[in-house]
């Protein structure tokens, strides 16, 4: 205590000073909590086709569960390769309880994961489209299938392309319409480029199948 004494504080000082440091903590710590259990609960929610089409990043249990009943969630789509049926908490820093196609089983939830970081070319496959655009196709053309809910890790890159194709097959939207959606969500304008081969594959050389359900027919 003599060194302090020489400084010049007390006991008195030191408790207000260690005081002051708890208040601050709490004051960080709390909103911080709040906002990391809030965004792992919703990450990147969003609503891209009211009643027919959603996207995020990868969620809790709870916040799938909140989805599910919120919208009437029919299908989720993993797009994730390196984690194809994840093993997901409750909530947020809870310890991983249930995996995902377990979760969406108890809801009646159809599950599919597609491997959302695969490069092929339409040489490659049968369908002369790369195989997780024709897969990802064959989901958007079962009514059934709706509403639909597609996610990521961080519901940027992957789910930003594949609602990139969602909008071109299902609703006519045009390719500088959905780069702009890209950049918009939080992609990147350099990512967002002809630079990326995944711009290229999956949007600049896409051509859409059929026509938009909400187009009249002729």
């Amino acid at each position: 205590m003599a060194k302090f004494s020489q400084l010049g504080w007390s006991i008195r000082d030191l408790a207000r000073w260690f005081g002051a440091l708890v208040i601050a903590a709490v004051i960080v710590g709390v909103p911080f909590a709040y906002y990391r259990a809030q965004y792992d609960h919703a990450k990147r929610l969003r609503v891209v086709t009211d009643g027919r089409f959603y996207r995020s990043g990868q969620l809790t249990a709870n916040g799938f569960e909140d989805v599910f009943r919120r919208f009437n969630i029919k299908t989720v789509v993993n797009l994730q390769d390196e984690a194809k049926d994840p093993l997901i908490p409750r909530s947020w820093k809870g310890k991983p309880i249930v995996n995902e196609s377990e979760l969406c089983r108890q809801f009646g939830v159809k599950y599919v994961s597609l491997d959302g970081n695969v490069i092929d070319y339409p040489e490659q496959n049968p369908t002369g489209r790369p195989k997780l655009i024709a897969e990802f196709l064959d989901i958007l053309h079962r009514p059934e299938a709706y509403p639909i809910l597609i996610h990521c890790k961080a519901g940027l890159h992957r789910t930003g392309f594949m609602t990139a194709i969602y909008r071109m097959e299902m609703e006519a939207r045009t390719k500088d319409e959905v780069v702009r959606e890209l950049r918009g969500n939080g992609f990147g304008t350099f990512g967002a480029t002809d630079g990326n081969i995944y711009l290229q594959t999956h949007i600049l050389e896409f051509q859409p199948t059929r026509r938009p359900e909400s187009e009249p027919k002729k």
